[in-house]
């Protein structure tokens, strides 16, 4: 089972009390974009075997969004962070590099 921490509340949480939320770190495009931009922004996503950066929300806690950083094929979690951060933070980066040396990012 994946257990993520809440970095808003500190609650280490089981994912039936989370709800997914895609990838994290999207440029948006909405209303007044070109129809390339928003049709990219709406259908295409990385699917990566690996590393990925995801959106959860603790619906069944505090409520609140945030990102994790976690393994797609073996649900290794690296870490969580607040929402409202525009890309992961360093730490947390050089925490995977470590890991998987031969890792190429997150963008």
């Amino acid at each position: 089972m994946l257990i993520l921490e809440c970095p808003c509340c500190g609650v280490m949480a089981e994912e039936t009390e989370l709800a997914p939320g895609g990838e994290a770190h999207l440029k948006r495009f909405g209303a007044g974009s070109s129809d390339e931009d928003f049709e990219t922004y709406m259908f295409a996503r990385k699917n990566p075997k690996g590393v990925h950066f995801e959106r959860w929300r603790h619906a069944y806690g505090c409520g609140k969004w945030f990102l994790a950083a976690r393994c797609t094929a073996t649900l290794e979690v690296f870490g969580t962070y607040p929402a409202q951060t525009t890309e992961p933070p360093a730490e947390l980066v050089e925490k995977i590099k470590a890991k998987r040396p031969d890792w190429k990012g997150w963008k």
